[in-house]
C-alpha cells in the first residue's frame, strides 16, 4: 500500500517574542508511522508540535497537515484541525473541575458533537480502549500520574485522529506508568495513527523503535541509530 503523507513542513522558520525558534525545518511523516523528536531542552522539540497544531505561526516555509494549508489556515476554521489531531502533554491538561467523562465531552462538544447520548456513548468507549472504565467519575486529582496521563490520552484519541502530537508524554511519570503510557501509544501507531513524540527519555527512544529526529538550534536531522 501506497504511504499516504499526513505531515509536510518545507524550510519552516518560525519566530516567538521576535526570536528565531524554528530556522528552515523540513519534515515528511506518513500514516502510522512512530516519530521521536530528540534533543535538548531549546532546541525546537516543542515548537515543531506548536506549529503543527497551529500554536504557533509559519514565518516562512510552507506547512500541510491531514490535508490542511497550515499557512492559509484561518483563525475561525482552527477546530476543522484540531478535530483531526490529537495533542498529549507533559501536564495532562485535564480540566480539574470536571469528571473523566465530562473532560471527554468537553473536547467533544468544542469539536462540533451535538448528540448527548452519542457523546456519552464514545466517551465510555475510549476509556475502555485505555483501560479506564472505572474512573470515569473521578475527578483529576483523584487519580495517579500515570492514570492522568491515560485520560490526556483518551482525549487525544477521542476524534479518532490521524495524527498524534505528544509532548514529553512521560516527563512527570515512574518507569511503569511510563511503560503502560508507551504501549498504549504503540498499539494506536499500529492503527494507522501517526504519533511524533518530543521527549528526553532515550530508555523509551531505544524500547520502542520508531523514526528519530535529533533536534538542535532549530534544525533537524535523521539519525539511523541511538547510540
Amino acid at each position: 500500500m501506497e504511504n499516504k503523507i499526513l505531515v509536510e513542513l518545507k524550510a519552516v522558520k518560525s519566530f516567538y517574542r521576535k526570536k528565531q525558534i524554528l530556522n528552515g525545518i523540513d519534515l515528511k511523516i506518513n500514516k502510522g508511522e512512530f516519530v521521536y523528536l530528540i534533543g535538548k531542552t531549546g532546541s525546537g522539540k516543542s515548537s515543531i508540535l506548536k506549529v503543527l497544531y497551529n500554536e504557533m505561526e509559519i514565518s516562512e516555509g510552507q506547512g500541510e497537515i491531514v490535508g490542511i494549508n497550515l499557512n492559509k489556515l484561518k483563525y475561525s476554521k482552527v477546530h476543522k484541525l484540531r478535530r483531526q489531531l490529537g495533542v498529549i502533554f507533559q501536564d495532562f491538561q485535564l480540566l480539574p473541575d470536571r469528571s473523566v467523562r465530562d473532560n471527554l465531552i468537553f473536547v467533544m462538544k468544542a469539536t462540533g458533537w451535538k448528540d448527548s447520548k452519542a457523546m456519552e456513548n464514545h466517551a465510555h468507549l475510549t476509556l475502555k480502549q485505555v483501560n479506564l472504565s472505572d474512573v470515569a467519575d473521578k475527578f483529576p486529582h483523584q487519580l495517579s500520574g500515570g492514570q492522568q496521563q491515560k485520560v490526556a490520552i483518551a482525549r487525544a484519541m477521542i476524534n479518532s485522529p490521524k495524527v498524534i502530537l505528544a509532548d514529553e508524554p512521560t516527563g512527570n511519570l515512574d518507569p511503569e506508568s511510563s511503560q503502560e503510557i508507551m504501549n498504549l501509544l504503540s498499539a494506536i501507531s499500529k492503527g494507522g495513527t501517526a504519533i511524533i513524540m518530543a521527549t528526553h527519555d532515550m530508555v523509551m527512544v531505544k524500547d520502542y523503535p520508531g523514526r528519530v529526529l535529533k533536534c538542535d538550534e532549530g534544525l533537524i536531522t535523521e539519525l539511523d541509530s541511538i547510540a
